[in-house]
């Protein structure tokens, strides 16, 4: 442990911190187990890290907490400006995991270090996906599926993403957007999570084919004109989380007689197109049909 006279703990903000021995292991060690820290070893003699200091604090607050800005005064703080070999100044290094992974000596534009941050910050599909999680944790389950769809859409290919938004999605019983996804993902990537994943969705497709849902299916069979029994299964398919059956079925009533049972029907589909999340691509897909009836 670095021994200092000094008490002082300084903090300018979340994003910028003084570094003292005092706050040295949360700081630097700690904090870089969470996020990237960017280290800033200056003086108040050197000119270059007086031209680099506010860049650096610039970003930090743009960036806005991907990642800890820690300043050391090599003149109050030696001891850790010698621990990390600091041989010039200004020298930057940068932390991860508790080990430095990248760092420059002399000030650069910021053009420059901007390119040297953004191979060690996290992509915005991760942050997405990390909001995400934190969402599902607290139970805020439509906006963890706005923020996936986001992630997913950016990121296909990520199979943790794909199985977590799948699973989210059965959650929500939106069970065809899931089964897509599912269908998607490669046999490599069919690990426990895919099996648990996939079981689940079984299992809630299993529950959607009630022998109410069954029943009406029949009397449309028998019946197919009938737009009673069109709106009253469409209501149950929405309620069973298969909303793109729903979606058209009423469809294809409509473009037969767009003001079918006295506008009934255009009436279900608005209301099931309005009670499906905005990041589920069916809800964009069925709009634009109707739309095209519409107009």
């Amino acid at each position: 442990m670095i021994e200092t006279d000094s008490p002082q703990t300084p903090t300018l903000s979340e994003n910028i911190v003084d570094i003292t021995p005092e706050n040295f292991q949360q700081s630097l060690i700690d904090e870089s187990m969470k996020r990237l820290v960017v280290v800033d070893f200056w003086a108040e003699w050197c000119a270059p890290c007086k031209a680099l200091m506010p860049i650096l604090e610039k970003l930090a607050n743009e960036y806005n907490g991907q990642f800890l800005l820690a300043k050391v005064n090599c003149d109050e703080q030696q001891a850790i400006a010698s621990q990390f070999g600091v041989r010039s100044l200004p020298t930057i290094a940068l932390l991860k995991d508790g080990q430095p992974v990248d760092g420059f000596m002399g000030a650069q534009p910021e053009s420059e270090i901007r390119q040297i941050l953004e191979k060690h910050l996290p992509k915005e599909y991760e942050i997405a996906f990390k909001d995400a999680l934190e969402k599902i944790a607290e139970g805020s389950l439509h906006e963890a599926s706005s923020l996936l769809n986001a992630a997913y859409l950016a990121e296909p290919k990520r199979s943790d993403i794909a199985m977590t938004f799948a699973d989210v999605l059965i959650e929500l019983q939106n069970l065809e957007a899931a089964q897509a996804i599912i269908d998607s993902i490669p046999m490599q990537d069919q690990d426990n999570q895919y099996n648990q994943v996939k079981a689940k969705l079984e299992l809630a497709n299993e529950a959607t084919d009630s022998p109410e849902l069954k029943a009406l299916e029949d009397q449309l069979a028998a019946s197919p004109e009938d737009t009673s029994l069109i709106i009253d299964l469409a209501v149950q398919y929405q309620q069973a989380g298969r909303n793109e059956d729903a979606l058209e079925l009423l469809l294809v009533c409509l473009r037969k007689d767009i003001n079918s049972a006295d506008g009934e029907v255009k009436k279900t589909m608005t209301d099931v197109l309005s009670a499906l999340d905005n990041a589920d691509p069916t809800k964009a897909r069925y709009q634009r049909k109707l739309y095209t009836l519409l107009y």
